[in-house]
């Protein structure tokens, strides 16, 4: 995504016209972003303090929000090293495949949506990389990729 189209979705995100944004490390630190009810950490950072920077953004001028972050097996050091760092253990939330199979759905819509609107904002071109944006959104939207997670709330 070009640096014109971040600013736009950023912008679009600040105005209200839009209440979901997805991003990566790069918006967790220097960005002036006041209004942010929920963090979901679909992946662990691996520097604790990123981390805060992350879930910090819910609370903002005395505001309180949740932060729910998406653990696997891999990543449990690092979520370990994040309650050391704050001085408390995070509740764990464990989910049911019965529970999560239930918004399957409504998360296939959610990503047929974006994968249209992508296409409309000229968003599924090839990278160098050779990875292409469905890849990209079914990763965020937890489509593929990650399993045996369990959430945990802030």
């Amino acid at each position: 995504m070009t640096q014109a189209k971040r600013l736009g979705a950023l912008n679009k995100f600040k105005s209200g016209e839009c209440n979901v944004l997805v991003c990566t490390d790069v918006a967790s630190r220097g960005l002036d972003i006041p209004s942010v009810d929920m963090v979901i950490n679909y992946d662990i950072p691996t520097n604790s303090k990123d981390y805060i920077h992350r879930v910090g953004r819910t609370a903002r001028a005395g505001r309180s929000g949740v932060a729910i972050s998406l653990v696997n097996q891999y990543e449990l050091e690092w979520y370990l090293q994040i309650e050391k760092l704050i001085g408390k253990k995070l509740p764990e939330y464990p989910a049911q495949e019965e529970e999560v199979l239930q918004y399957l759905e409504s998360v296939t819509e959610a990503k047929r949506l974006s994968q249209m609107k992508l296409k409309e904002i000229g968003g599924t071109k090839k990278r160098r990389g050779g990875d292409d944006d469905d890849e990209d959104i079914e990763r965020y939207l937890g489509v593929k990729g990650k399993s045996s997670k369990k959430v945990k709330r802030k």
